[in-house]
């Protein structure tokens, strides 16, 4: 039975059929999901949703009033003890394993160690494609250590890494634009709520998705101007082409293969290869989509200059015609934010500031850092505000060009 229940009601067990509210203001990017783990039931008790709807057929109803297991959810420090009873007597679900915590330190500190896994990650694709090239065999051993430190680094502070997949030029787009994705991956697949081996898969297929590049000639790579017909025929045969690639490697997951394959394809099925579509593509393949075009639309081409990180966003956001799967966005853009690292943004009090990594509160007011009084015309004090304290509220979206600003320097990468 679908019924609706308070947030104070919830408790482990149950299957969340709807929330309704802003997915904006809440952590989840699921609509429906059984309730396993406490985390998650911290999150959820303590989010302002319009309402939630459970389905008791799926999980378990609201406790009986007596037992007084559903009061005072909101305690200081959020322990309820519903994970340890079960008042239909039922066994209560499993405990999940117990996860070594990471401490979380600032956007600067992890940045040092974020530039030497980058580069650690753009030499060993480099090398992996290269060898691909030259017709040599493909040795990927390596891969997914890298994909744990990048993990690592996450749990750290995401804000590093994803500050940094930006910095790319014309020449190096392949390989930067493989170890950007791995990235974004990772990111998007810790937001999903996937488990270690799960996000592990998903940053190896995003290391890998694009090798079948390296058997496209120059010419078409990296012309700078309309592919023909011809040409884009020839563009579009590179997921088939990694994936025979990659097949032949005993060591590949499943997932790599898919991502590979079908990173192109579109949930309207008008994409390629195969022009899969809906359920036929699975969750990876889907994940994959979405952060390999948000790259690529976010890098300087050979063919065209790159949109800022926000107006990519935007961009992808009134593609309303099937291009990605709704709910994958939805959780990409609680991933990277609607204003992401970089974007140079003008507040209301008139000061110009840079985003420098996503407030934990709220999507629509990140972490900034002022610089600039655009009412003075001069350079300011650098101060760091969390806009979701209501310090300033954004005025609007700047392109740095128009005021001469390296958006590098100002976050000092």
């Amino acid at each position: 039975m679908i019924k609706k229940v308070q947030a104070s009601e919830v408790r482990l067990g149950m299957y969340i059929h709807e929330l309704r509210g802003n997915w904006l203001e809440h952590p989840f990017w699921r609509k429906s999901f059984k309730l396993a783990q406490q985390k998650d039931l911290d999150k959820l008790v303590n989010c302002d949703l319009d309402e939630i709807w459970i389905d008791t057929a799926k999980g378990l109803d609201v406790a009986p009033d007596e037992t007084g297991l559903v009061k005072n959810l909101k305690s200081a420090n959020n322990v309820t003890p519903v994970n340890k009873i079960a008042t239909d007597g039922s066994p209560p679900p499993p405990s999940p394993p117990v996860k070594k915590q990471v401490a979380r330190v600032s956007v600067e500190e992890e940045l040092d160690n974020a530039k030497k896994i980058q580069k650690k990650t753009k030499d060993a694709v480099t090398s992996m494609f290269s060898d691909v090239r030259m017709g040599k065999a493909l040795e990927i051993e390596g891969a997914e250590s890298l994909v744990e430190e990048i993990n690592q680094s996450m749990e750290r502070n995401p804000n590093a890494l994803l500050t940094l997949i930006r910095l790319k030029n014309v020449n190096e787009y392949t390989y930067m634009h493989s170890v950007a994705v791995c990235m974004l991956m990772v990111a998007l697949g810790k937001q999903m709520g996937l488990d270690e081996a799960q996000i592990k898969q998903a940053g190896t297929a995003g290391l890998l998705h694009d090798i079948g590049k390296m058997l496209i000639p120059d010419e078409v790579l990296n012309k700078p101007g309309k592919l023909t017909d011809e040409e884009f025929a020839v563009m579009k045969s590179h997921p088939e082409r990694g994936w025979e690639i990659l097949k032949s490697c005993y060591q590949v997951h499943e997932t790599t293969l898919d991502v590979c394959l079908h990173h192109h394809e579109r949930v309207d099925g008008k994409g390629y290869p195969e022009k899969l579509s809906s359920d036929a593509l699975t969750l990876f393949a889907r994940m994959g989509a979405v952060c390999d075009v948000y790259d690529a639309i976010s890098s300087d081409r050979c063919y065209k200059p790159a949109w800022s990180p926000a107006e990519s966003i935007r961009k992808m956001a009134s593609w309303k015609d099937g291009h990605f799967d709704e709910t994958i966005f939805q959780a990409f853009v609680k991933t990277i934010g609607i204003y992401p690292s970089g974007t140079l943004l003008k507040l209301k009090s008139g000061r110009l500031c840079v985003v420098m990594e996503q407030s934990t509160k709220k999507l629509t007011t990140p972490i900034v850092k002022t610089f600039f009084s655009t009412r003075a015309n001069a350079h300011i004090p650098v101060e760091i505000l969390d806009l979701s304290k209501g310090t300033d509220v954004i005025e609007s979206i700047e392109e740095p060009t128009k005021w001469g600003f390296d958006i590098n320097k100002l976050q000092g990468i």
